[in-house]
């Protein structure tokens, strides 16, 4: 379903009364990247679904899974699929991330439009030919939003909810909350993502970040039916830290704020001590007041150092010019009507 009021991460809309172009999808091809890290048994699942529907898209298409370095059976699940027309198979040398591992089924595809979606079950392969109707009606970029987070703990809603609220019109870029990587994107959108060649990659910031026209599609997530979620809190921190650091100034603002705030803080207890001293001739303490502000004052500046230094590590990471992935073997044939 389609919702009728877009979030506002939904941009470069067309002035109202303007009629987008339409496409047609006849003759167009289509390409579906699948991120996937020890996904044998969902993929078994997930590919004969979509299979089936897009072969009754009337496009040519095809399925790029790339393996993210899985320890498990998904490289020979996949031999026995690169054998039909229209499967290919990306395995990299290595565990290098969700974000690389996109960014590899990006450069990899060639369709007219691409589409991208986990591997686990949770994005619905049934929701591509609404997806494809708003593309052909001229939407640049179909993008899936949650209608809901129950099904999440209320620590990470609010540590979501506090997330996106920081990132909130960072740099005049608004990253939809509740919106992911399962989206439908035109080609103009691909070889736009393509030019941008940081290292630290937050995709759903760099989304965000290229514009084009953009639309929402409401769904609702299907449970996993197998295996559990690779993201851990941790990596889920490391995400958020990425995001922060990469669209973002506000940790280091926030640190000239408290710095000046400490400053005038520290500038009118000393006119207390002063005055007190003079008006009413009070000893003053010095022992434990020195001992409060040197602890107080050294903490302040290792936590500014720290947040300096993730600025700092990320320049490191993107001076040094490695490349985002490795690729270990590619097979597969592209495209099938």
């Amino acid at each position: 379903m389609t919702s009728s009021t877009p979030p506002s991460g939904a941009s470069n809309r067309l002035p109202s009364g303007t009629q987008a172009p339409g496409r047609e999808l006849a003759g167009a091809t289509l390409s579906c990247v699948v991120p996937a890290f020890n996904e044998h048994d969902n993929l078994g699942v997930l590919l004969p679904r979509l299979q089936a529907v897009l072969a009754q898209i009337g496009a040519n298409w095809e399925i790029i899974v790339v393996d993210d370095g899985s320890r498990d059976n998904t490289a020979e699940l996949m031999a026995a699929w690169v054998l039909n027309p229209g499967f290919r198979f990306v395995q990299l040398s290595r565990n290098f991330g969700k974000e690389p591992a996109i960014t590899a089924g990006i450069e990899a595809a060639t369709g007219d439009v691409v589409m991208i979606l986990d591997a686990d079950l949770q994005h619905p392969p049934e929701l591509l030919p609404a997806m494809l109707a708003r593309w052909q009606a001229g939407v640049d970029m179909v993008y899936a939003v949650r209608e809901t987070r129950a099904d999440e703990s209320t620590s990470k809603r609010w540590g979501t909810k506090l997330f996106y609220s920081l990132l909130a019109g960072s740099r005049g870029v608004t990253v939809p909350p509740d919106a992911g990587d399962f989206r439908l994107m035109d080609r103009a959108v691909v070889n736009a993502l393509r030019q941008l060649p940081e290292r630290n990659r937050f995709m759903k910031g760099l989304y965000a970040w290229v514009g084009f026209q953009s639309e929402s599609i409401s769904y609702t997530p299907a449970q996993r039916q197998h295996g559990q979620t690779h993201y851990s809190a941790f990596k889920l921190l490391t995400l958020a830290l990425a995001g922060s650091t990469s669209f973002t100034t506000w940790p280091l603002r926030a640190v000239s704020l408290f710095g000046f705030l400490v400053s005038l803080c520290s500038f009118t207890y000393g006119l207390y001590i002063v005055g007190e001293y003079f008006l009413f001739s009070n000893p003053t303490s010095g022992w434990p007041t020195i001992v409060t502000i040197l602890l107080f004052f050294s903490g302040i500046t290792l936590i500014s150092i720290g947040i300096v230094g993730e600025y700092i590590a990320r320049i490191f990471e993107e001076v040094k010019g490695r490349p985002l992935y490795i690729v270990r073997q590619a097979s597969g044939r592209r495209f099938r009507d």
